[in-house]
């Protein structure tokens, strides 16, 4: 099985529980749509994963940062496919507030009889933390484990860069490293 569905149509989100940028209950589940129409970063977590809280978090609000004013859309989703009992709804606004993040949460559970939250199942992700960046024509264009905030950056930058290339290009530098 192939992780990410790179290259492929992002499947329209079906998690039905969301605060929004300031912790209220939205009124209805988030769409794609609603991320505006440049690229989107959808970032999934479990609160008692410690990869989501020392190197996915952090980047995740780096980018926020860096990215205010660049038409990027933003969500994150608790993927809750193990560990129900701590990965609860309640902390989401907690997470929203500790790291500072201005931008919907959702809570995925497994839809009754599935393994599986909807994120997991529709964009074949592999765990937390989990990195998904859709382009502005709809086309994931990265999914993976760890996202390297300066490549991201760099690419969001050049006009001719091509995002793929410089997501999926190993350099051997130091910038490797950051996620």
């Amino acid at each position: 099985m192939q992780f990410g569905g790179l290259h492929h149509p992002a499947p329209e989100l079906r998690v039905t529980h969301w605060i929004d940028a300031k912790g209220a209950p939205l009124e209805r589940p988030l769409r794609l749509a609603d991320l505006g129409a440049g690229y989107k970063i959808l970032y999934c977590f479990q609160h008692w994963c410690p990869g989501c809280h020392s190197r996915g978090f952090p980047t995740l609000r780096l980018l926020q940062d860096r990215l205010a004013d660049r038409n990027v859309g933003f969500a994150v989703i608790q993927t809750v496919f193990e560990g129900a009992q701590e990965n609860t709804p309640d902390k989401l606004r907690l997470n929203q507030e500790r790291y500072g993040l201005h931008m919907p949460f959702g809570h995925d559970l497994p839809p009754e009889g599935e393994r599986y939250p909807t994120f997991m199942e529709d964009y074949r992700s592999g765990g937390t933390p989990w990195f998904t960046v859709i382009d502005p024509e709809g086309r994931v264009v990265h999914a993976d484990f760890r996202l390297d905030a300066a490549r991201l950056l760099g690419a969001l930058d050049a006009e001719t860069l091509d995002f793929d290339d410089a997501c999926h290009t190993t350099t051997g530098s130091a910038r490797d490293d950051l996620a």
